[in-house]
């Protein structure tokens, strides 16, 4: 069965890249969100296998969508994707109940590692 992931991220090429390395028959791309909000809303909504969130994000941080996420669903998977300027943030969000993190700018095996990670049955 595909893993339907959705991606959160504030910049459409980010999305892409992300789309791009995860397009594969093992993923489904459940839906894209381009702020916190809206991430949060489509969690919700869509109920995916996996959230792979940005940290900086407008109108809701990802550290924030984060807890929301986690407070609606304890076992949620989320994978925090950012920049290593962001260092103490991905430390806060794997504490706050993140599964892994990718940083950027990441390769498609970076990708991958994050997703067996958390998906020990790929």
């Amino acid at each position: 069965m595909r893993k339907r992931i959705l991606l959160a991220d504030d910049t459409k090429l980010m999305r892409d890249m992300l789309r791009a390395a995860l397009d594969s028959e093992k993923f489904q791309i459940a839906g894209e969100a381009k702020d916190g909000e809206q991430a949060v809303a489509m969690f919700k909504d869509l109920k995916p296998d996996l959230v792979i969130l940005d940290i900086n994000m407008p109108k809701l941080n990802g550290i924030d969508a984060l807890s929301e996420m986690i407070e609606y669903d304890p076992k949620a998977k989320i994978v925090m994707c950012s920049d290593q300027k962001f260092e103490n943030m991905i430390v806060l969000a794997l504490k706050r109940g993140a599964c892994d993190f990718i940083v950027k700018p990441f390769k498609n095996e970076d990708v991958m590692r994050a997703m067996k990670q958390v998906f020990k049955d790929l």
